[in-house]
């Protein structure tokens, strides 16, 4: 009995009697299928990117609390000038000394995550935004707390799935439970959250997708809920009813958030490009704190995320806006409320591209819901004023600061069911549904027009590694030039007879070889149903050079060129086998179709989670 004890135990590999991590993986994989354990782990990652998710609020306000009401009112403005460059520097400190890498920019981070990095983030990614993100916007970063508190979620989907060691497209999907738990707990959204998986991460919604993230949404908005109350975001009462008359001038504002939205994305592109510029981290801070202090100082609402003005506005009260500021004498004055609207939306932008260029961490929803609002409202404000409306019914101001702030997000985001849904549960503003909608297609069309991608996929796009809905495309994007290039051809060079030639197409497994010169450089390419006609006359063998025989290749491929691009050389050139060059011409291998097919059916194969 002893004998075989000591005989069953040594069948068990040592790693396994040791490793009892490993133990728990092998039972989990034996009793619990996979998809009831994904379920499992999307609720797991809901409630953690949920809690996540009310721990940055709190963080966010308590600093924010501490620092205006204890301060700013005993002292006026001049807080405003020195609280949001401090703001940057402690986040510019702690990214560079502690995080040691870059964190913000955090959609698109997760975007890149699941296109490049087979959905692999990192541990510290699970709280390095979220302090550096809590520090920013409680000390006046203009940016939003939503994109630290995506990729926070989603970091936490990542690791906790590679803990579990995970497929990749199991990964993917608990890293957009994460995501979506992180908009859901943030906003208290849940539709929100499911949406910003579908229309932002650009994922599938399968049969198998939905269960997971719905789980994950729900349980990220029922943890906000547990811990904040069951009160919206902002908080909106409609005293005004919403009547058919006014849909033509919904529609004129969906086409204005369009072109704001448009504003919006270019302009944060160009001012973080110029940021990028310059190569000093402390000169980069130096010109962000600056401009964001006095963007700041001259105007009070552009601090932070710019909530609580939202919340004003979205019930009528317009003149709050010149709060603390140096024009409150103007407020009744209707051309200078007509100013600072207009002054607010339009730097809004600029001082969330100097926060977040300047090293701070945030999110640019926040933002755009803003220039949402004062788009809005500037909108109707300027319509009951021109002497178009009838005073006795004019356009409402609470009602077009809602619609506002649903038509930009459309826009900047290219996502407008999720801004439609965000909104009205941000807001409780349901009965605007049809307006919502009205303004958000509108606003997403007008952009969509001129700019294929939003604000997080741009990015990406320009660089050839965003995943779409598109499966074919994505999945070019997924595969790698290095994986499909083919080495194993017969070099030959044009001084070369054609008996050389007979002798090396006898030794090769192949019927295509480049031809190179003495420095390595692609001159040609000889092809064997091209020279069958020639292989099999003696008398031509000493007299006949591979330089008179040899074809210039239809196209070359130079290494590192999108797969996407690659296929629609294929597709151009009618070829079957390209050569591929390095940048300076130099002969590296061959891509084939018949290479690329079989990598896609491998690659497709583990792309979708069904």
């Amino acid at each position: 009995m002893a004998q075989q004890s000591v005989t069953k135990r040594d069948t068990v590999p040592a790693s396994e009697r040791t490793n009892g991590w490993l133990r728990i993986l092998i039972w989990r994989e034996k009793h619990i299928p996979d998809k009831t354990f994904v379920v499992m782990l999307a609720l797991i990652v809901g409630i953690a990117a949920g809690l996540a998710a009310v721990l940055l609020k709190t963080l966010i306000s308590l600093i924010a609390d501490f620092l205006t009401r204890r301060f700013i009112i005993e002292q006026g403005n001049l807080p405003y000038l020195i609280f949001p460059a401090v703001g940057i520097l402690l986040a510019t400190l702690y990214v560079y000394y502690i995080a040691r890498e870059p964190i913000s920019h955090g959609v698109t981070r997760v975007l890149y995550a699941l296109a490049l990095k087979k959905s692999r983030l990192k541990i510290h990614n699970m709280y390095s935004s979220l302090i550096a993100s809590s520090v920013t916007i409680g000390f006046g970063g203009s940016v939003g707390a939503e994109g630290p508190i995506v990729f926070t979620g989603a970091a936490i989907g990542s690791n906790l799935g590679q803990a579990f060691r995970l497929t990749p497209q199991t990964l993917a999907m608990l890293v957009a439970c994460g995501a979506a738990a992180g908009i859901a707990g943030i906003f208290k959204a849940p539709i929100a959250g499911l949406l910003f998986t579908i229309e932002v991460l650009m994922m599938d919604l399968t049969a198998g997708a939905a269960i997971p993230l719905i789980v994950a949404s729900v349980a990220g908005a029922t943890v906000a809920y547990v811990f904040t109350g069951y009160n919206v975001e902002f908080f909106f009462s409609q005293s005004e009813p919403f009547f058919a008359s006014r849909i033509p001038y919904v529609v004129l504002l969906g086409i204005f958030c369009g072109f704001v939205s448009l504003y919006f994305i270019n302009l944060i592109d160009r001012i973080e490009g110029r940021f990028k510029r310059l190569r000093n981290r402390w000169v980069r801070f130096a010109v962000g704190g600056l401009t964001l202090s006095v963007l700041i100082f001259l105007m009070p609402p552009l601090y932070g995320e710019g909530f609580e003005s939202i919340t004003r506005l979205i019930n009528g009260d317009v003149t709050a806006i010149f709060n603390n500021s140096p024009f409150y004498s103007f407020r009744n004055n209707t051309v200078a409320v007509l100013l600072f609207l207009f002054a607010l939306g339009a730097f809004k932008v600029f001082a969330t591209a100097a926060t977040n260029g300047g090293g701070g961490v945030g999110g640019t929803f926040a933002p755009s819901l803003f220039v949402g609002c004062m788009a809005g409202v500037f909108f109707a404000y300027l319509f009951n004023n021109l002497g178009f409306i009838d005073p006795a019914t004019p356009l409402s101001i609470k009602n077009f600061a809602l619609m506002g702030m649903a038509g930009v997000m459309a826009g900047v985001m290219h996502a407008p069911l999720m801004a439609i849904f965000l909104t009205a549960e941000m807001t409780g503003g349901y009965d605007l549904f049809l307006p919502l909608l009205i303004v958000s297609a509108s606003s997403y069309a007008i952009s969509h027009i001129f700019t294929p991608y939003g604000i997080y996929a741009r990015r990406l796009a320009k660089r050839g590694e965003l995943l779409t809905h598109q499966k074919d495309r994505s999945v070019l994007t997924l595969l790698k030039m290095d994986s499909v290039i083919e080495k194993d051809f017969s070099v030959v060079h044009p001084d070369m007879s054609l008996k050389d030639m007979v002798d090396i197409i006898a030794q090769s497994r192949r019927n295509l070889f480049p031809v190179t010169d003495d420095n390595g450089k692609l001159v040609g390419v000889v092809q064997l149903d091209d020279i069958r006609n020639i292989m099999f006359r003696p008398d031509l063998y000493r007299r006949m050079y591979v330089n008179r025989f040899m074809a210039i290749p239809p196209a070359k491929v130079v290494v590192g060129t999108p797969m996407e691009k690659v296929m629609k050389t294929f597709d151009d050139t009618g070829a079957w086998n390209l050569p591929v060059v390095d940048e300076e011409g130099n002969y590296v291998g061959f891509v084939s179709k018949s290479k690329i097919f079989n990598s896609y059916r491998q690659v497709l194969k583990h792309y979708t989670y069904d």
